[in-house]
């Protein structure tokens, strides 16, 4: 899949290329299109330095939250919970636990720690799934989660502002919470409309409604400010939470008895190789969505959407974020390349930048999620779960463009 997308990009590319030379006339768009080729490979290794750093000094800490228990806490915070959401999988079972620190190592930015603990889960799954080839209610229900995507904490998405010269790269925390949590909360309610699940279970009910009140009175208490209000807002929360969640990781951690500077340097040396091994990707990405908007096939298509978006009535400045969320089902990294191509070309805080860095955070990458996941324990038939995913990840899309005219518009 990721294969013919990313050829795809130069196909299309190549076909508009000849298009504005042998129809426009315009000779000189071959030279535009190398030329973005080496800029883009550029822009990668500067995007690397800081990634770099970052990724070594994030999964430093995150490799103390690990050693002091805090993933393995949350799971059992939430066992509870999927126990009853999940009721083909007997109380007990290792897949429970597994699934739940899969949404903790998630929520916590722990993407490296999340996916392998997700493949074991799928696999535990499996074993209770009478059927070799068709997907089960749980693995379905445990996909779609992992499609939305519930991140707490998005500090690729700060991390990437920051190298682009972002003023304040954390702006974007409150737009993508909300963004994220609408997608995951449609993403259950769909899978629980298509499987029957007893939603008014108490023990549901108990984690559901004091999440909801909460994040329905935090939106109310929104409402009554400014934008600018809320702008500033969104920064000192999402400083303070990133700051905080350091502090407590280290607190807990000396409280355990971990040796935390020991520690650190183990995962620090994990987010160096990981840093590493991203950098052909990056370059690859990058200079495929180069060479698209170069040609200008990418803004041919942004053209189109825009022409019917004004037909329809509504403001049109939200178009030009909307390649990333049109590659995101498809790619993370051909999403992440149109979220910093868009910054680049448009302006790190310009609202089609902060529109694509919401988009970026608020779900996951449903056909990538669905072929690693089902692919490593052979599932074919995919039942609803195509559906849900993609249903819960428009939400997050839709929301991340709502949220972004309410915050910065």
């Amino acid at each position: 899949m990721l294969n013919g997308l990313w050829l795809s990009f130069f196909l299309v590319a190549a076909i508009s290329a000849m298009a504005q030379w042998l129809v426009g006339g315009n000779a000189g768009i071959f030279a535009a299109m190398v030329e973005s080729i080496f800029a883009m490979a550029k822009l990668s290794v500067e995007v690397m330095v800081l990634l770099f750093g970052t990724l070594t000094l994030w999964l430093g800490f995150l490799k103390i939250a690990e050693q002091a228990g805090i993933v393995e806490w949350l799971a059992k915070m939430l066992g509870p919970l999927f126990a009853r959401l999940m009721p083909e999988v007997p109380r007990g079972h290792p897949a429970l636990g597994l699934i739940t620190m899969n949404f903790a190592a998630n929520g916590l930015g722990l993407d490296n720690a999340a996916t392998p603990i997700g493949l074991k889960a799928m696999r535990a799954l499996q074993e209770l799934n009478p059927s070799s080839s068709t997907a089960s209610n749980a693995q379905i229900l445990f996909l779609v989660l992992n499609a939305s995507s519930l991140t707490l904490l998005p500090v690729t998405i700060f991390m990437f502002r920051a190298q682009q010269g972002a003023p304040d790269p954390t702006m974007v925390f409150l737009p993508i919470l909300l963004a994220t949590s609408v997608s995951t909360l449609v993403g259950l309610l769909s899978v629980a409309v298509m499987q029957r699940l007893r939603l008014w279970d108490p023990v549901v009910l108990a984690y559901l409604i004091p999440g909801a009140l909460l994040l329905g009175g935090f939106m109310a208490f929104l409402g009554t400010l400014s934008a600018t209000a809320l702008a500033g807002l969104s920064s000192i929360l999402g400083n303070l939470t990133l700051f905080g969640i350091i502090m407590s990781f280290l607190v807990v951690g000396a409280l355990r008895r971990v040796k935390v500077y020991e520690t650190f340097i183990e995962g620090a040396k994990e987010g160096f190789d990981v840093a590493k091994s991203l950098l052909p990707y990056l370059v690859a990405m990058l200079c495929a969505v180069g060479v698209l908007r170069a040609s200008g096939a990418l803004e041919l298509a942004l053209d189109g959407i825009r022409h019917l978006v004004e037909w329809v009535g509504l403001d049109t400045r939200f178009v030009d974020g909307l390649p990333t969320a049109l590659v995101k089902p498809f790619s993370g990294s051909a999403a992440r390349a149109m979220m910093i191509e868009t910054m680049q070309s448009q302006g790190v805080d310009s609202f089609p930048a902060l529109v694509a860095a919401t988009i970026q955070g608020s779900t996951e990458t449903t056909f990538y999620v669905l072929a690693v996941y089902f692919g490593a324990v052979g599932i074919q038939r995919v039942r609803h779960a195509v559906g849900c995913a993609l249903l819960a990840e428009l939400s997050g899309v839709i929301t991340a463009i709502c949220v972004c005219y309410w915050f910065f518009a």
